[in-house]
């Protein structure tokens, strides 16, 4: 769950569940019997609801799914609070983190593989290098001490040692035998990124970059990492801008940043996408070239036709931009298909109803 959304989705109640399509034409509920050339959506459910699911839509938008997992599964619980997928070979692992747990899958069918239940508290996110898994923990949320980076032994789907590491581990990168951790901060608030020698399984550096840095993408030698910045509610600290931060991963030195000068403004959901870069601020969509040394003061475009708050979910694939909308909450949320390319990005083209709170899509070409 995001830290920012924790009190809202603590406060959630029960999951009113319906089908995902733009009509009901698309309500099944046998398997489809395979689920890739299309992509999945991990959707968090009610915190402590136990209710988490993953959706699936074709890349042709003309078959959409609710609640895989279990239509596949039906003599297993999903969990609470889905977290992260990670795709390694033809497996996806789901993370739960109300559940302590990974839910192992073969990606296409999503049949039962394993269930990898003990050795995680409060997982987060997961990676893939050497054939080992590699899962931020939180540990106990109270505690600044006890966070970790779980080693999972993949031939045998247990965990297998941890790697300690500073308060709130979020996001985690594989590059060239190397990992790099976002530290948020979990219940507190971060600025650094950890980078882990996979052969050693140890930090052999921390580098300090924005106020809670969220997403990481890797090119051509450096890793952007797109800070939230400090939000209004972290009394009694300062708020601070959303920024961008650029490293060189030779040296690992910080080699520029570019913030908005308005303390108010938190950007998130960053990606990459060829030359150009996107972010989300509320529920704005920005559209930058990655030699920009400013960021844009114009929004490519808005979602607040669709009445979204504030964009939960966000991704950019092929031709199109991806939002996942939570709504309130409580009840399922929408994903929002929008065109990619100029003069149309921006205009809506499909409209699916997913599972509770969708936290991110996986492509599963």
């Amino acid at each position: 769950m995001n830290f920012s959304k924790l009190v809202l989705i603590t406060l959630a109640s029960a999951l009113f569940f319906v089908s995902c399509t733009d009509d009901d034409n698309n309500n099944l509920e046998a398997p489809l019997g395979s689920y890739d050339n299309g992509f999945l959506i991990l959707n968090q459910g009610g915190f402590g609801h136990n209710d988490a699911s993953v959706s699936y839509i074709s890349s042709d938008f003309a078959t959409a799914q609710n609640d895989i997992f279990s239509v596949v599964n039906p003599m297993i619980t999903l969990g609470d609070t889905g977290q992260d997928i990670g795709f390694n070979g033809e497996n996806a692992y789901i993370v739960l983190n109300g559940s302590n747990k990974i839910e192992v899958v073969n990606r296409y069918t999503m049949k039962s593989v394993a269930s990898i239940n003990s050795g995680l508290k409060n997982p987060r996110y997961i990676a893939f290098v050497n054939g080992k898994g590699y899962v931020t923990n939180w540990g106990d949320g109270t505690v600044k001490t006890d966070d970790y980076v779980a080693v999972i032994d993949l031939t045998t789907n247990k965990v297998s040692s941890s790697i300690p590491v500073e308060e709130g581990p979020e996001r985690i990168l594989e590059n060239l035998g190397k990992l790099y951790v976002a530290h948020k901060g979990g219940f507190n608030y971060g600025n650094k990124i950890s980078v882990i020698n996979a052969a050693t399984s140890s930090v052999s550096t921390t580098i300090t970059v924005g106020d809670l840095p969220e997403n990481m993408v890797i090119k051509d030698g450096t890793l952007w990492v797109a800070c939230a910045g400090m939000p209004s509610y972290a009394s009694p600290l300062v708020e601070t801008a959303g920024q961008i931060v650029k490293v060189n991963l030779s040296t690992n030195a910080v080699t520029s940043t570019i913030a908005y000068s308005d303390a108010k403004k938190h950007l998130s959901n960053f990606v990459l996408n060829g030359n150009d870069a996107y972010y989300t601020v509320d529920s704005d969509v920005f559209k930058m070239s990655t030699t920009a040394t400013a960021l844009p003061t114009t929004s490519a475009f808005s979602t607040t036709e669709q009445g979204v708050y504030g964009v939960y979910s966000f991704a950019v694939h092929g031709s199109h931009i991806y939002v996942g909308d939570a709504g309130d909450y409580e009840h399922n949320g929408k994903v929002y298909v929008y065109a990619l390319t100029s003069p149309s990005i921006g205009k809506l083209e499909k409209t699916f109803a997913v599972g509770t709170i969708p936290a991110g899509f996986y492509f599963n070409d």
